[in-house]
């Protein structure tokens, strides 16, 4: 058996008990506490704001805040958190029923941000801004209301690597989303504990777990999103030379600054020259110079 009824939390009761998915378990595991131990996310005492979608990485972020808590290794309060944006046909009820029967502290929050991006947003551009930026304003207004000092994300190591590239490709910059900031106004935290944690593992283990996934019908509503292109290239990459996101995700955190042409990151102005002291030349014993 992977777990004992007793010796698990009930968000993980009824796990497969096989041993390639206590590996999975196990590696997710340890790649979020990498996350939470290297980027110092854990401030005992503290209350987080756990943003659930419905989809696979929120689920897998969830499982694994609650498991580190559960064994001791999270002194934080968790409260998760749906933001339902008023989207036709959103399940409404999947994740309170959900929730209450995982036993997990939680609020929903209903704000129909979908009537105001599809107003907005003219025809043929794509909605993610202004979803975004709507959704992330009532998760901001929801933390300070419930004393959370953070907005915790599902956020996981490929979508790192595809924000990396969007900024390459469209933006003009070198930047993707960091595991931990502060927001604009100062006050509050976020923070991406799956930021080491592989796309395909969220997949697998939500799956493996049956978790009951909702699908973003907005975004999935629209064809060629710069994004989708980007997954799509990295897909195609990795099938040629496996191993290769592993790579590239490796490179964003071994930057070397006087290597890059960025005058605001590096003082090239200051660098200098050593003195010119000639050659070392060592002379062949019993040399006597003149």
């Amino acid at each position: 058996m992977l777990d004992e009824t007793t010796d698990v939390p009930l968000i993980l009761q009824g796990a497969p008990d096989t041993t390639e998915f206590r590996k999975l378990r196990k590696r997710i595991i340890r790649e979020t506490r990498a996350v939470l131990d290297q980027y110092g996310m854990v401030e005992p005492g503290a209350r987080w704001l756990v943003c659930l979608s419905g989809g696979k990485d929120s689920y897998t972020l969830l499982a694994a805040l609650v498991e580190l808590k559960w064994r001791g290794l999270l002194p934080v309060e968790l409260l998760a958190c749906n933001l339902d944006q008023g989207q036709p046909g959103f399940p409404a009820t999947v994740l309170p029923e959900f929730l209450t029967r995982m036993q997990i502290p939680h609020r929903i929050e209903y704000r129909d941000t979908y009537s105001i991006v599809m107003d907005k947003v003219p025809e043929g551009r794509t909605y993610c801004a202004l979803c975004s930026r709507l959704r992330r304003g009532n998760l901001y207004r929801i933390a300070r209301e419930e004393g959370c000092s953070a907005v915790v994300l599902g956020h996981h190591r490929d979508d790192l690597l595809e924000t990396f590239f969007m900024n390459l490709f469209h933006g003009g910059r070198l930047a993707t989303m960091p595991p931990k900031l502060v927001n604009e106004e100062g006050d509050l935290f976020v923070y991406r504990p799956l930021a080491f944690v592989s796309e395909d593992d969220c997949d697998r283990f939500a799956r493996a777990m049956s978790f009951p996934i909702i699908p973003c019908d907005l975004c999935g509503s629209q064809d060629g999103l710069q994004r989708m292109q980007v997954k799509a290239l990295l897909n195609e990459w990795e099938k040629r030379m496996p191993g290769r996101r592993n790579v590239m995700f490796r490179a964003l955190m071994n930057i070397r600054p006087s290597h890059m042409p960025d005058p605001e990151l590096f003082d090239f102005l200051s660098l200098e020259t050593a003195p010119n002291t000639g050659p070392n030349i060592k002379q062949p014993p019993g040399f006597d110079a003149m």
